[in-house]
């Protein structure tokens, strides 16, 4: 029994380890955004638009096809994912909004809400979780240690 109490121990642990770092306080967003998202990985490529909005005490992330069909939405309130609507859980999209959200807060900002977070001219990374490499502010790229890797811009501009 004791044996079955630890095992369930560990895997409750691996499963908190496993989520993605949020702010230790709200970051100064330029809310509303709309981006598109390029997911590259093992020679495919997906493209996705993204709307994250300030809705009541929270911010809200949209995510969906270029058909407009929905394929992930949270609410971040108090720190904390939140499902919104009927959408299945989607851990790959709870780990993007969470990179996207170190992506975009301001330099000024960024040590006070990510301690270990590392940056440099045109580029940050907080080690063994994310890497962004900017070409300009909200035009980026993100790559996740194992794949996959985004591109990212503001929704309209040409992607190379």
């Amino acid at each position: 029994m004791m044996r079955m109490v630890m095992v369930g121990a560990i895997f409750l642990l691996s499963g908190c380890a496993s989520h993605a770092p949020l702010p230790a306080g709200n970051p100064t967003l330029p809310l509303p955004l709309q981006l598109h998202i390029e997911r590259q990985q093992a020679g495919q490529r997906q493209d996705w638009l993204l709307v994250i909005q300030r809705e009541g005490p929270g911010i809200r992330w949209s995510m969906m096809d270029p058909l407009g069909i929905p394929q992930a939405r949270q609410q971040l309130i108090d720190g904390r994912w939140q499902a919104d609507g009927l959408l299945p859980p989607n851990p790959e999209a709870r780990e993007l909004f969470a990179a996207l959200l170190f992506a975009l807060t301001p330099s000024a900002e960024l040590l006070r809400n990510y301690p270990s977070a590392q940056q440099q001219t045109g580029q940050r990374s907080l080690p063994a979780r994310w890497d962004i490499r900017y070409s300009q502010p909200l035009s980026f790229e993100l790559n996740l240690p194992q794949g996959p890797h985004y591109r990212v811009s503001p929704l309209g501009d040409s992607t190379p």
